[in-house]
């Protein structure tokens, strides 16, 4: 609470104000935190998570990337269409869309940089443009059905019983070797660092999270291949912007983007780069939409997409002014919006109401991160 005070709010609000939606849903339907439910909700949260990852690092630039959602569309459609209707292997039709929306990223951020236009009225302008590419690449049809296997494995695959358990293994033992190292390395410049029973007992903790969720999931058709994947990419860029040169200058273009130029950075190039690595993503995030709906169509893309992935980054503690934010917050923010979703799904509740709750949410989010910034100059 005091780092709260000071600015750094971190991800102890969200995981309170999930901890809050869970219990109130529950209370109000006992299927919420059954194991079928919250195996769909793995389902429902991983591609727009996917997309929101992709926007975590854009906001931490200071930019905005309004095109994502029909990008993701976009892209979705062009592999339907090499995938079904030119029969390109699964593989390398994913590659090929995956280049796509690296491509569109570089000329959104080509344009951004070059000619010196906010990125708001590129991606704008994106958004617009882009559908109307979509409505071509599909043409008359409309609509491409994607036949079982292949691409649909995607979000149709499970990992039941012991690879759950494996998993978990893993991914605390590398917790746990990475926190050890960072502190050899704080220790040895002279810098304040954790002791060894804290890392201890964060790697406990985080084991016994893992633990229960894998244990949930297993009640059901156990571990989705499509959560792993969302996952593994929160983890990895996580880990790429606290431990690289690139991450930390991406943090100082959003903390100081004229300091930053001062000091030598590229602003520019990597102004370009999370654009490029916003839109990957954003094609990414179509491919898993195209895996679980079975299809894409003329729609693919649009309605609240954009709007989630954003709100997800921002509800997860990740600054809308730039320079603050973990990878972590699209994980966590794409939990709250997915549980408020599903849960009045669940709940036979109207969407008006759902819209309504989800605005409430990122406004208290996106206010408590002003009043965070405010509390962090005065000190």
């Amino acid at each position: 609470m005091g780092r709260v005070r000071h600015g750094d709010r971190g991800l102890l609000p969200v995981i309170l104000g999930l901890a809050v939606i869970w219990t109130i849903l529950q209370t109000q339907n006992d299927r919420f935190l059954s194991p079928q439910n919250l195996s769909n909700l793995a389902l429902q949260i991983a591609a727009v998570g996917t997309i929101a990852v992709g926007l975590f690092m854009v906001l931490l630039v200071g930019e905005i990337d309004l095109s994502v959602g029909i990008v993701s569309g976009l892209c979705g459609a062009i592999l339907g269409v090499l995938y079904v209707d030119h029969h390109v292997d699964a593989g390398l039709a994913i590659l090929i869309t995956l280049c796509a929306g690296a491509l569109i990223g570089a000329f959104h951020g080509l344009v951004i940089t070059r000619v010196g236009l906010p990125s708001f009225v590129v991606t704008l302008a994106g958004f617009i443009g882009w559908q109307g590419a979509l409505l071509f690449v599909l043409g008359d049809v409309g609509t491409v059905n994607l036949p079982p296997g292949g691409i649909t494995a995607l979000t149709s695959t499970f990992f039941p019983g012991a690879p759950g358990w494996v998993m978990v293994g893993v991914v605390v033992a590398i917790y746990a070797w990475s926190q050890v190292e960072t502190r050899r390395q704080r220790v040895d410049a002279s810098l304040s660092a954790r002791s060894l029973l804290q890392i201890a007992l964060q790697s406990v903790f985080l084991g016994l999270v893992l633990g229960v969720t894998v244990y949930v999931l297993n009640q059901d058709r156990g571990v989705p291949l499509s959560l792993l994947i969302f996952t593994g990419l929160v983890i990895a860029v996580e880990q790429f912007t606290k431990r690289t040169m690139y991450g930390r200058h991406i943090f100082a273009i959003g903390g100081n983007a004229e300091a930053a130029r001062r000091a030598g950075i590229p602003v520019n190039r990597l102004r370009i780069s999370v654009m490029v690595f916003s839109s990957t993503l954003a094609a990414a995030g179509g491919i898993l939409f195209a895996s679980r709906l079975l299809a894409v169509s003329q729609a693919s893309g649009s309605g609240d997409v954009l709007l989630n992935a954003i709100a997800a980054v921002v509800i997860g503690g990740t600054s809308l002014f730039g320079g603050r934010g973990t990878a972590y917050s699209a994980l966590l923010g794409m939990l709250v919006i997915g549980s408020i979703s599903n849960g009045m799904d669940l709940l036979s509740l109207q969407s008006s109401v759902k819209f309504m709750i989800t605005g409430a949410v990122l406004l208290i989010a996106v206010t408590v991160d002003a009043l965070a910034r405010r509390a962090s100059s005065a000190a």
